[in-house]
């Protein structure tokens, strides 16, 4: 049986305005195995970063239940903080501090003695690619070594699980594409991370499993795979070597094939599923029928985002 980073239970979330109580959060359950990305998505105002301040003990949920880390998060809150690391939207990291300083006060809150926090904070500085401008003030830094300095700020108590709410916002696709392969290393070495994103190329590349959060409910979990696979637009493009088996083709599976006979392609609707795969192939084998070459295309998560919560597609970048 696979072990738990987090486990939530109906989780629920409520703030009060002018107009009366506001459902952010409308009990939620998530499983999250440790060793994975998971990653939350969501438009802004779904319920994401709530999410996360409530399991990172930040603030308290109005209802459900929650296992973080193998803590209970209402009895034993203490205990989750020891045992997660946080990296938010908006770097923590002390401009007016050079990135040794900024990590040897991470040590010393983390209650290090002074050589182990000297020997943590050299173990990181090479670890983020920021031995160079270890001396240096943050103030200096671009964009991405702050975020990935703040990442190792986050690492300096050793964490299995880590909140990364959406933390490659505002970087260039360079800086974002090194924070990728950071996480990746992490994964690789056990840790748990739960990402935030509204970059859902980001979820795409990293995540083993993806959670769809709209007006404070899930609407829709899975890999990346099976959530494209939920909408339409998915087919099989087929490469014959001539027309005649294009032709032949196209009688057998009907007017829902498009031909294209310059390129001398077929396109047919389907899932892109193995079992799809595997009856089209039989089928074209039985009429005697042979192809070239065949691929599967199936929808991006633009599109399940775009599908399932109604949103414009240029909001999910």
């Amino acid at each position: 049986m696979t072990n738990l980073a987090i486990s939530v239970n109906g989780l629920r979330k409520s703030y009060r305005d002018k107009t009366g109580d506001k459902v952010v959060l409308d009990g939620i359950d998530l499983a999250v195995p440790e060793g994975t990305v998971f990653s939350l998505l969501g438009p802004n105002g779904a319920g994401k970063t709530t999410t996360v301040q409530i399991l990172s003990t930040l603030i308290p949920a109005d209802g459900g239940t929650a296992l973080v880390a193998g803590h209970d998060l209402a009895r034993d809150p203490d205990d989750v903080r020891g045992a997660i690391g946080v990296t938010g939207q908006y770097s923590a990291v002390d401009k007016l501090l050079t990135g040794e300083e900024n990590l040897l006060l991470m040590a010393d809150l983390n209650h290090l003695t002074r050589d182990d926090g000297k020997r943590r904070a050299a173990e990181l500085l090479e670890r983020f690619d920021l031995v160079d401008a270890a001396r240096k003030t943050a103030a200096t830094y671009s964009g991405g070594m702050q975020r990935r300095l703040d990442l190792a700020m986050t690492l300096v108590g050793d964490p299995r699980l880590i909140f990364l709410d959406e933390p490659t916002t505002g970087l260039d696709p360079r800086s974002r594409r090194s924070m990728w392969q950071i996480v990746r290393e992490l994964v690789a070495g056990g840790v748990t991370i739960f990402l935030t994103t509204q970059y859902l190329e980001e979820a795409d590349e990293l995540a083993d499993h993806i959670a769809l959060l709209d007006h404070g409910r899930l609407i829709a979990e899975g890999t990346a795979e099976e959530l494209k696979r939920r909408i339409s637009g998915g087919h099989i493009e087929l490469t014959f070597a001539e027309t005649h088996p294009l032709d032949a083709a196209r009688h057998l599976l009907g007017d829902a094939a498009a031909a294209d006979p310059e390129a001398l392609t077929l396109q047919v609707p389907s899932d892109g599923g193995v079992r799809a795969i595997r009856e089209l192939l039989a089928l074209l084998d039985e009429h005697s029928i042979d192809i070239t070459a065949m691929s599967v295309h199936t929808p991006d998560l633009d599109d399940v985002f775009l599908t399932l919560t109604g949103q414009q597609k240029e909001t999910t970048r």
